[in-house]
């Protein structure tokens, strides 16, 4: 992780983004983002993690311009996510493969750069391909490979023709050690290159060890930002393992603790799972409506 200089310009802004859904013809309207706020520096990567239902996928379409929000402001490299100028400098991978399963992982690379205008891709194909172990398998169709070999050609096709802003929707489901090694070196040249990264997961590995900034969504908001660090690393302590006292002798040690500024927590350490920040962010959500209300 590294520090982001302050003068650096932003990558993406949105402002009170809503997007709302209607699963049905007689369904209610189901919000799934209602309020966002984001602002994000060009050139970082970033981590955004929340649970099923959270955002995460919608606020990426919103961003590649494959829909748009029912109200807010949402500026992308300085434009409209939705215009042609834009989009040519922006690649999304969904979470599952957008390709046609006839199709070959040479062909779906020239697919991309013929809609993204990439120059030279055929020996930047070959080297991606390669580097991802696919080479071998370049001109057979999609429908035989395996969930792993589609997410290496996937997050290859991000890449693929240098854009200034990657969106990755759960980009290490499914991978093994190669596919990882090939993750870690395209989000190397990115940075680089001065590439904006944005990874919407449910791994804390992908937040603590490849973002320099996270954001946990919850009911369509960000509820928490800052440094995986610091996000992570929030109030934890030391974890003792006490044997052979009886409960007055606990006692005794709790109040010199307490006494000593520090916290005796009973039955649990500190908390630096993403389920932990998923209900650290709810509790602070119930508090503001509660102070709210």
């Amino acid at each position: 992780m590294r520090a982001m200089p302050e003068e650096t310009p932003l990558a993406l802004l949105a402002q009170d983004l809503t997007r709302s859904y209607r699963p049905g013809l007689l369904q209610k309207v189901r919000p799934a983002l209602a309020g966002l706020d984001l602002a994000v520096p060009a050139g970082a990567t970033v981590a955004l993690a929340g649970p099923n239902g959270s955002g995460k996928s919608t606020l990426l379409r919103l961003l590649a311009g494959v829909e748009k929000p029912n109200s807010g402001t949402l500026r992308v490299l300085d434009g409209a996510a939705h215009e042609a100028r834009v989009q040519r400098r922006v690649s999304w991978l969904p979470s599952e493969s957008p390709f046609p399963p006839d199709l070959s992982a040479f062909g779906a690379l020239e697919l991309i750069a013929n809609l993204f205008g990439g120059k030279g891709w055929q020996e930047r194909a070959q080297e991606l391909l390669s580097r991802a172990g696919l080479e071998p398998h370049a001109t057979v169709p999609l429908r035989t490979f395996s969930r792993g070999m589609l997410r290496r050609l996937g997050m290859i096709g991000a890449f693929l023709t240098e854009p200034k802003l990657v969106l990755l929707d759960e980009p290490t489901a499914g991978l093994d050690a190669q596919g990882f090694d090939l993750f870690d070196g395209l989000l190397a040249e990115a940075h680089r290159g001065g590439t904006t990264v944005i990874i919407a997961t449910h791994l804390v590995e992908d937040a603590s060890n490849r973002a320099d900034l996270m954001g946990i969504l919850l009911k369509g908001r960000i509820c928490l930002w800052g440094t995986p660090k610091d996000l992570l690393q929030e109030g934890q302590g030391t974890d003792l393992t006490i044997q052979n006292l009886d409960a007055a002798q606990l006692d005794s040690l709790k109040d010199w603790i307490t006494g000593e500024g520090g916290q005796w927590t009973e039955g649990t350490g500190g908390n630096n799972s993403l389920r932990g920040l998923y209900e650290r962010a709810a509790s602070q959500e119930r508090r503001t409506a509660e102070n709210q209300a």
